[in-house]
């Protein structure tokens, strides 16, 4: 038998799990290669310290070049274009070509961009793609360093699911500790009734509480649609005031899938089987945030990592032309939410507690998860 190209397109949290396995168990008849546009990955779960100024950017990321590395993979420092699923070949950024025989995406999402009109907009930090937030957090927090000292902020969070919840609580305490000598008032709009949908009364309750206690107020039922002169207004058309919009609601796949022949659902997302093999396109597998699972899995980045060691498997069946086994994905998944000021909430099914020593324990199982890839020099 040939050499098998298998190919990763992008650093997601299953690719990982994927290079893990590939380096703890090499493959002589596999050559992998690696399409990328950062030799680094943030890891979701991190992403609140790092926000809150609890801990640096480089303790959030997953050194996906020294795991390259270890399994033998080469990488490309591109991001792809596009992919041919006919010819079996990705386009990247760069100009090159990458052929495989089986290929698996993990490019994480996007953002559907809030629409702006007029002039003297809020200052805009949409939460994703994830790879470049900090690019984007840097210049806010230069913004910032320039206003004018007294006053008033009106920071508004437009998101009412566990991303958007943590990322406001987050920015803010990070926001007062850096300008203390500027009152800064939260506003998180939800476009449903209810915060965390997914979640079961008493997490609910606690992430209210938790928004309450850090000066936040919600606005239900607001579903925030377009950035206008000092604000942000709503699906019925009121307008909220804003001087920073926190954007974290609206996931859609990248742009460039929908110039592909992959089957995509209403947001942009691959479809996927349960094996993880894309829908009709036989050795094309995608995972996380980028593929639409049956029925639909909540984007949060658990589900990923969940997927990676199977992701693995399949993989390896696939180069080997062997059968692919179904994933089962979790009834039930532990969620763990920062809500600033060194606390956070603990969530599975409707169950819910809260403290201390539950950001406590958040970090270190984050710590545990970046540690578990990275070389063990790195500090």
């Amino acid at each position: 038998m040939s050499m098998q190209q298998l190919l990763l397109m992008g650093a997601g949290h299953a690719h990982a799990f994927v290079l893990e396995a590939f380096a703890k168990q090499p493959e002589p008849g596999i050559a992998i290669t690696v399409v990328s546009d950062s030799p680094l990955a943030a890891y979701s779960g991190s992403v609140p310290a790092w926000l809150a100024g609890e801990c640096t950017l480089r303790e959030t990321q997953i050194d996906i070049a020294a795991l390259c590395q270890r399994a033998n993979a080469r990488l490309i420092l591109s991001p792809a274009n596009t992919v041919n699923t006919r010819e079996r070949n990705v386009a990247l950024a760069n100009g090159e070509r990458v052929n495989f025989d089986v290929v698996s995406v993990n490019i994480g999402s996007t953002l559907a961009s809030p629409q702006q009109h007029g002039e003297n907009l809020p200052m805009l930090l949409a939460m994703r793609p994830l790879g470049s937030l900090h690019q984007r957090w840097q210049a806010l927090q230069n913004d910032i360093r320039h206003l004018p000292s007294g006053g008033a902020q009106r920071v508004v969070g437009v998101g009412g699911g566990a991303a958007g919840c943590e990322t406001l609580m987050s920015v803010l305490a990070q926001l007062r500790k850096q300008r203390p000598d500027i009152d800064w008032q939260g506003h998180l709009l939800s476009a449903s009734n209810a915060l965390l949908p997914d979640a079961g009364r008493l997490p609910r309750w606690l992430t209210r509480r938790a928004l309450s206690q850090a000066g936040i107020t919600v606005h239900s039922q607001q579903r925030g649609e377009t950035l206008v002169e000092g604000g942000v207004t709503t699906q019925d058309g009121k307008r909220i005031d804003a001087d920073i919009v926190l954007w974290a609601t609206g996931a859609v796949g990248h742009p460039w899938l929908v110039s592909t022949e992959l089957p995509l659902d209403q947001h942009g997302f691959i479809r996927v089987d349960n094996t993880l093999e894309v829908t009709g396109q036989p050795n094309i597998f995608a995972a996380g945030d980028c593929a639409a699972f049956t029925p639909a899995l909540p984007n949060a980045g658990v589900y990923a990592v969940r997927m990676g060691p199977h992701l693995a498997d399949n993989l390896r069946h696939a180069c080997h032309g062997e059968p692919l086994r179904p994933w089962q994905p979790p009834k039930r998944v532990l969620s763990l939410i920062g809500t600033g000021e060194g606390r956070a909430i603990a969530s599975r099914g409707g169950f819910g507690v809260s403290g201390k020593w539950v950001w406590q324990w958040k970090k270190r199982i984050d710590a545990r998860f970046i540690a578990r890839f990275n070389p063990p020099f790195e500090n």
